[in-house]
């Protein structure tokens, strides 16, 4: 719903765009100008700063009405053997929007993150794991063990929100938590603490890692290991690592999945997940899964909770059908089995619909370009900028509530995709 709102600044406002939803944001309002004067991060300020261009909707490259727009996408979908509603990379609104087209034009769902997000999915569907909250993180833990990730690349604000507050519930000392980075080391100085602690650092290749975990997990487990050496790290360094983890009293385990960028990285995810199911016989240790960015985590909340299943889900038989391979977004218009893709993507101009034969409608930012103009062009809101909405942060335990900043007229996503499955 669109509000009146006044210029200015504001005040701790949640980020839509960060994946552990910063919330303590100071934002500038001039016109359609929005700024990030306090708080942000690169990635952040880019989203708040991209400024409204476009505003029209286009059909085949001709300005037309949001009418004209929402009827001609209506008539390509009515005539589709197989859609696809993709991208997704919107709040939960326009999530279950986009859940209430694809039941109604019996199409398949997939996010555009869903090949980093399913190598977490894949696990979690076949043995489970024991993992935390980012709020159970900052208050309780003493080791933090990073794997195969560059989480200051990924999520700038991570340690100086979660793991050096300047407070926190127990009052623990936090310069004596321990951070060690496994596999990947840190791209620059936000894992020091205030004090000047550095992180430990054990470098492997993305290859050995699996190795390295596997050795890992039998250490913790008791086992002996005749190896000396496994992907440049020795074995008596894996050796008290696991012994360090078993001594601690709350350890947690986290890792990026779109870092880990090797051949079956679920088997590594796993992995980890069963070596902290192995530490909690003996002590509490937990997992950390970091992602949430363009919607993910939000989206697959919404589709759980309303069809049972996560993303990568059809509709074709008039109920959802959940198959990770065949509803795979990227291998269908790879293998040309779609013909028409719905890609939504409403954070980032440069998260584009990838190429293919198929008819493509695009439900996106103001602003994004194309090599190729899609059959359809729909500008919307951003929202936390443009409407105001709720998001999941990565440990998809909190959804934050997001203001509406600014009046830029464009309609929500949940408007627009309401409005297509009113038309079919």
């Amino acid at each position: 719903m669109t509000e009146k709102v006044e210029e200015g600044v504001w005040q701790d406002v949640p980020s839509p765009f960060c994946g552990i939803a910063s919330d303590d944001l100071t934002v500038s309002v001039k016109g359609q100008k929005v700024s990030v004067l306090e708080n942000g991060d690169a990635y952040t300020a880019s989203g708040f700063e991209t400024p409204v261009t476009d505003k029209a909707p286009r059909v085949n490259g001709k300005v037309v009405t949001l009418a004209v727009a929402v009827e001609h996408t209506a008539r390509l979908i009515n005539n589709s053997k197989q859609t696809v509603i993709s991208g997704l990379a919107t709040d939960l609104n326009g999530a279950r929007a986009a859940m209430a087209l694809a039941d109604k034009s019996r199409a398949t769902i997939d996010h555009m993150n869903s090949v980093e997000s399913f190598k977490n999915t894949l696990v979690l569907q076949d043995t489970g794991w024991m993992n935390t909250t980012l709020s159970e993180v900052k208050n309780r833990v003493d080791m933090l063990l990073i794997v195969g990730s560059d989480i200051e690349a990924g999520f700038p604000r991570f340690f100086e929100r979660i793991i050096w507050p300047e407070d926190t519930l127990f009052g623990q000392d936090i310069e004596s938590r321990d951070v060690i980075y496994l596999g990947k080391g840190p791209s620059g100085r936000a894992s020091t603490s205030p004090e000047g602690k550095k992180a430990e650092v054990m470098l492997c290749d993305d290859a050995d890692l699996p190795e390295v975990l596997s050795i890992l997990r039998a250490l913790v487990a008791g086992r002996a290991i005749n190896a000396v050496d496994i992907g440049g790290i020795a074995v008596t360094d894996l050796a008290r690592l696991a012994a360090r983890l078993k001594a601690a009293k709350y350890s947690v385990v986290t890792w990026a999945a779109s870092m880990l960028d090797f051949d079956h990285a679920e088997v590594s995810v796993q992995m980890v997940c069963e070596m902290v199911k192995d530490l909690n016989t003996k002590t509490r240790s937990s997992g950390l899964p970091l992602g949430g960015k363009d919607g993910e985590v939000t989206v697959n909340q919404v589709a759980v909770w309303q069809s049972g299943y996560p993303m990568r889900t059809n509709f074709n038989r008039g109920y959802p059908d959940y198959d990770p391979y065949l509803s795979d977004s990227l291998r269908m218009l790879k293998d040309d089995e779609v013909d028409t893709l719905l890609w939504v993507s409403s954070f980032d101009i440069e998260r584009k619909a990838p190429a293919s034969k198929a008819v493509t409608v695009v439900i996106g930012r103001s602003g994004m370009s194309f090599d190729s103009e899609p059959a359809v062009f729909i500008p919307v809101g951003i929202p936390g900028i443009d409407h105001s909405g709720r998001a999941f942060r990565s440990d998809g335990v909190v959804s934050l509530p997001l203001r509406q900043l600014r009046n830029s007229g464009l309609p929500s996503t949940f408007d627009v995709l309401s409005a297509i499955e009113k038309a079919l």
